[in-house]
């Protein structure tokens, strides 16, 4: 009777990332470190820490888009909807943010700005509201604590 093999761990990585998965933490629980698929789990475990990076900076960016939109918008109908939106991001961030992450975002926090007063600039743009867009600051007006915090302008 022929014994079945298992594939090599680089390979069922390629096959079934689930089962790669799970046999990598069985080999970690049981300390046989040597048969771990190092490579691949280096790159998984970065991933991760990518994913947290993305979240933070991007719900940061949704955040910075309404609260500028709030602050520079004369429109009312939608101000319940930004405001929602800031207070579901901020929930976000309150979960994800690490001290880590939080230093991150201070690095960042030019270039999130950015993509957000882009994106909010269009937005009003589009509405008809030039002089709002118009009026957007160049550099981001707010602290991490306002886009993390409370505040609301």
């Amino acid at each position: 009777m022929a014994t079945r093999t298992k594939p090599p761990p680089e390979k069922l990585y390629d096959e079934d990332f689930y089962v790669w998965a799970e046999r990598q933490a069985e080999l970690l629980r049981a300390g046989r470190l040597d048969k771990l698929d190092l490579e691949n789990l280096i790159l998984e475990v970065e991933g991760l820490a990518d994913v947290k990076r993305s979240a933070v900076l991007n719900n940061a960016r949704v955040v910075i888009e309404h609260l500028l939109k709030l602050q520079h918008s004369p429109a009312q109908d939608p101000r319940g909807g930004w405001e929602d939106s800031v207070f579901e991001h901020r929930s976000r961030l309150e979960i994800d943010l690490t001290p880590r992450l939080r230093q991150i975002l201070a690095d960042e926090l030019a270039r999130v700005y950015h993509l957000a007063r882009r994106n909010s600039e269009a937005s009003l743009r589009r509405h008809g509201e030039t002089a709002a867009a118009d009026a957007l600051p160049e550099t981001c007006p707010y602290t991490l604590d306002q886009i993390t915090g409370d505040w609301l302008p």
